[in-house]
């Protein structure tokens, strides 16, 4: 796999990997969101940075942050799923709006940081 794919291809096959994992119009437990994006991840290489469940737009909604690829090639994802059931969005860091996104690259460099002090 190319190491530095573009953005949108990115998101497309990480969304083609999820669409039959992700269960249809039911409530999502923590548990199951890991599971999913946990297998969705390991399709790509990626790595689960941190995960959190947050309220967006009225919305509750599952959040995790991922990254693939390592130093200077590593891209940050955003996934997302709301808690009522729906479809799972993924988006690279630099493409979304979500307010997550920004934590997500501070998040890696901080874990960097303390592995290099380890």
């Amino acid at each position: 796999m190319d190491a530095q794919l573009d953005d949108k291809t990115l998101e497309d096959t990480l969304a083609e990997s999820l669409a039959d994992l992700v269960p249809d119009a039911k409530t999502v437990s923590e548990d199951e969101f890991v599971e999913v994006v946990g297998g969705a991840l390991e399709a790509v290489g990626g790595t689960l940075l941190f995960k959190m469940c947050v309220q967006n737009e009225g919305e509750g909604q599952h959040v995790a942050a991922a990254c693939v690829g390592d130093g200077g090639n590593r891209q940050f994802l955003l996934l997302t799923l709301p808690t009522g059931g729906g479809a799972l969005k993924v988006e690279t860091v630099s493409r979304s709006t979500n307010p997550v996104a920004g934590i997500a690259a501070a998040y890696a460099g901080l874990m960097d940081a303390f592995q290099a002090a380890a």
